[in-house]
């Protein structure tokens, strides 16, 4: 089934859970943001997984790939200076020391995450999350998980900064739709304390 984002494309949604979501849009500037867009399509290792669901394997639609502290946490790859760099800038507007960063590849419009939590306990029971987007602009939709009537979108731009604060993940859902307009490639880096 297709999913499509049910916001409009110019600007974010009003009414935005502040309590839960940081937002800031230009974090990175245009031109170190392309550089690094095409950084990490060139050299990034990128993995298609696999997901189970009611008995069959389906490929996930995106790419991705674990860098971190490769001592602690299995099968990360070792932090590179692009990535270290950025950790070091989103650590103190989240206020916590990032150990790891998953890297997603969305290719094109095609390519989504369907609506989840992150509540692997892995990252403890309110995990903390700083999202970096480069790339084709997404909506990052959310909603709360007891009234899908509440929902929000959050236009993911260019070099942007996402923060998702302690206690989104138990109030609400989170997803990148799937889009039937042309989309170009979209790199996120989402840093995370594994506990």
């Amino acid at each position: 089934m297709e999913q499509l984002a049910f916001f409009p494309d110019a600007g974010q949604s009003k009414g935005l859970p502040k309590d839960f979501l940081e937002y800031r849009p230009s974090l990175i500037d245009a031109q170190a943001s392309d550089q690094l867009l095409q950084y990490f399509i060139e050299t990034t290792p990128w993995k298609q997984t696999t997901q189970k669901l009611w008995d069959k394997e389906y490929l996930t639609p995106r790419l991705t790939c674990w860098y971190g502290e490769t001592e602690r946490i299995a099968g990360t790859l070792p932090w590179t200076p692009e990535l270290q760099m950025i950790r070091e800038m989103v650590e103190p507007l989240a206020g916590i020391q990032f150990n790891s960063v998953l890297l997603n590849y969305y290719r094109d419009g095609n390519d989504s995450v369907a609506w989840h939590s992150d509540k692997e306990s892995i990252m403890g029971s309110q995990p903390v999350i700083a999202s970096v987007s480069f790339g084709q602009v997404r909506s990052f939709d959310i909603r709360n998980k007891q009234d899908h009537r509440e929902h929000y979108s959050v236009r993911l731009e260019h070099g942007s900064f996402l923060l998702m604060k302690s206690g989104l993940q138990e109030a609400f859902e989170h997803r990148i739709a799937k889009s039937n307009k042309p989309m170009k490639a979209r790199i996120n880096l989402t840093f995370r304390l594994v506990i």
